[in-house]
Formats: C-alpha cells, sequence, structure tokens
C-alpha cells in the first residue's frame, strides 16, 4: 500500500478541493441530497482510489456526528434493524474484494457500484406501482448488501439507502434521521476494518481530516438552512436528480 500524501505535500489546489468536498459531504450529512457522491470522484482524483476512502472516511464520521446530533429524534429505528445486518454482510464482502484488486480496478468497482444503485432507484420510481412498499426482508436484505457494499468499496451507498427509506414513504426528516444513524453505525463499524485491514487510514491521513472539520461545520450549517426551504413534495425528486447527474463523476 502506497503512503498517504501527508498534508504538507499538497497543492493549495489539492486543499481547495478538499475543502470544498468537506463542505458538500457536512451539507449532506444534514439532509442535502446526493451532493456527497460529487465527493467520491474528487478525492480519487487527488489521491487515488482506495487511498482517497481512507480519507474520506473520518470526514464522514465527523459529519455524522452533526447529523446525528440535529436529526436523531427522527429515526425509525425499525427500518434500521432490518438492514444493519444485511449491510454488514456486504461491509465484509466489499473489504475481502478490495484487497483483491489493484487501485484502477477499485476506481471502476466503484463506478459500476454508483450506476447499479442509480438503475434500482429508477427501478423503484418506475419499475413497480407508486403505492406498492416493499415491505419484505428480501428487500432489506438486497438494499442493505448491496448498500453495505457500496458503503465500504467508495463510500457511495447513499442512493442505495435512499431507495430503500423512499419505498418505505418516510417525510423529510423521518428520511434524514434514519438515514444518519445508518451511516453513523456503518463508518463507525468501517473504521478499524479500513485502518487495519486496507491500511489507508494513519496519522498523515486524520490530520488531513481534523484540518478540515471547520468546513465540515459549516457545510452542516448550510445543510440545515436549506432543509428548511426545501418542499416535502420536492425532496424525493431532489434526491434523485442530483443523485443522477453525480453519479456521472466517478467516472471522470
Amino acid at each position: 500500500m502506497a503512503p498517504i500524501f501527508h498534508p504538507f505535500t499538497l497543492s493549495v489546489a489539492d486543499w481547495l478541493l478538499i475543502i470544498i468536498c468537506a463542505v458538500l459531504i457536512g451539507m449532506s450529512k444534514t439532509g442535502v441530497p446526493g451532493v456527497s457522491m460529487l465527493v467520491v470522484p474528487t478525492l480519487a482524483f487527488i489521491f487515488g482510489g482506495k487511498q482517497s476512502t481512507g480519507i474520506l472516511l473520518p470526514i464522514l464520521l465527523m459529519a455524522d456526528v452533526f447529523g446525528v446530533i440535529y436529526y436523531h429524534r427522527h429515526a425509525q429505528w425499525k427500518h434500521l434493524v432490518r438492514a444493519l445486518p444485511w449491510a454488514f454482510a456486504g461491509l465484509f464482502l466489499a473489504l475481502w474484494l478490495g484487497n483483491q484488486v489493484n487501485d484502477e480496478q477499485f476506481k471502476r468497482i466503484i463506478a459500476i457500484t454508483v450506476f447499479v444503485s442509480i438503475g434500482l432507484m429508477v427501478w423503484k420510481d418506475y419499475g413497480y406501482k407508486k403505492e406498492f412498499t416493499p415491505d419484505n426482508w428480501w428487500f432489506a436484505a438486497l438494499m442493505g448488501i448491496t448498500g453495505g457494499f457500496a458503503t465500504m468499496i467508495g463510500n457511495v451507498a447513499g442512493p442505495i439507502f435512499a431507495i430503500y427509506l423512499l419505498a418505505m414513504h418516510l417525510d423529510k426528516k423521518s428520511f434524514i434521521g434514519t438515514t444518519a444513524w445508518f451511516f453513523f453505525i456503518i463508518n463507525l463499524s468501517k473504521f478499524p476494518l479500513q485502518a487495519l485491514v486496507w491500511k489507508n487510514i494513519n496519522l498523515d491521513s486524520l490530520t488531513i481530516d481534523l484540518m478540515v472539520l471547520p468546513a465540515i461545520a459549516f457545510g452542516a450549517w448550510v445543510g440545515i438552512s436549506a432543509v428548511k426551504r426545501i418542499p416535502e413534495k420536492g425532496y424525493k425528486w431532489a434526491v434523485i436528480v442530483i443523485t443522477v447527474l453525480s453519479a456521472f463523476l466517478i467516472l471522470i
């Protein structure tokens, strides 16, 4: 495994992009849908595929804390309990696969995973009747395994878990609160696995992450303010449209 970049070897342009990514992560964790997927190709461009996931994970964890604190009362735990065991299964599958491929293959897997999630989202809206709610174990299993795999391989499980919760017809705040708890639990579990197995989290990467904490906090504030202005009916379509647009950037 190549060493992660030292904070002082990064260019001004690199730091500007990292700060923008931190703001977007903060926004996404407090309810602005899809924007975090812009972060994945940006960090992969700077650090490479697998190394970028080690930079991104602690940023996600810090942003998760803001989301959980603000929306924790709105979480729907029955949907979390149903999906989490399957998500851990997908997570360990991705953990194994990540050690079997090189960096270019890793980035291709990220891209494929994103587009599969987009396909599932389109299927959700046009492939079955709107009044149908797939409240069965197989749907939670499919979304959980796929989401766990996607979050481990590239931190791109947002669209997949969005499909799962949109299918449950949750209101805006319940959607955000349930999502915040899901990713906080999953990302916290991933941290020791990436540090010890993939070895892409170290003191240098954590230094970079801590230096952008103010940007994460600013993004969280922007996200909370923006959600208050998004109508309930428009929120679902905002999730879908922004996710589709940002997914194409993964291959750049």
